[in-house]
């Protein structure tokens, strides 16, 4: 079974920026649809990004302009590269792909 495993998560100031990185153990070639969510303490898990086997890629109105979405499928790796964040970007971030479900999630935290 192909695992997905998200890091880059940790504690950074607000401003500041992390790029979250979600390795798959199998190839991501014919995945069509990947993408992060987010769950913050006591709320809904959240759609923050997706993109396509095309690349095309669709952005909560929350990351737009500050988040950015890439995926390199020789390495069958997703990004995340997030600046300028704020508190409330603070959240477990997971990452999903089409037929494979659901990382582990790793942890942001902005915070001075």
């Amino acid at each position: 079974q192909v695992q997905l495993i998200e890091s880059g998560g940790g504690l950074v100031q607000p401003g500041g920026s992390l790029r979250l990185s979600c390795a798959a153990s199998g190839s991501i070639f014919r995945i069509y649809v990947m993408g992060w969510y987010r769950q913050a303490p006591g709320k809904q898990r959240e759609l923050v990004a997706t993109i396509t086997s095309g690349g095309t890629t669709d952005y909560a109105d929350s990351a737009k302009g500050r988040f950015t979405i890439s995926r390199d499928n020789a390495k069958n790796t997703m990004y995340l590269q997030m600046n300028s964040l704020k508190p409330e970007d603070t959240a477990v971030y997971y990452c999903y792909a089409d037929y494979y479900g659901w990382g582990q999630g790793t942890q942001v935290t902005v915070s001075s």
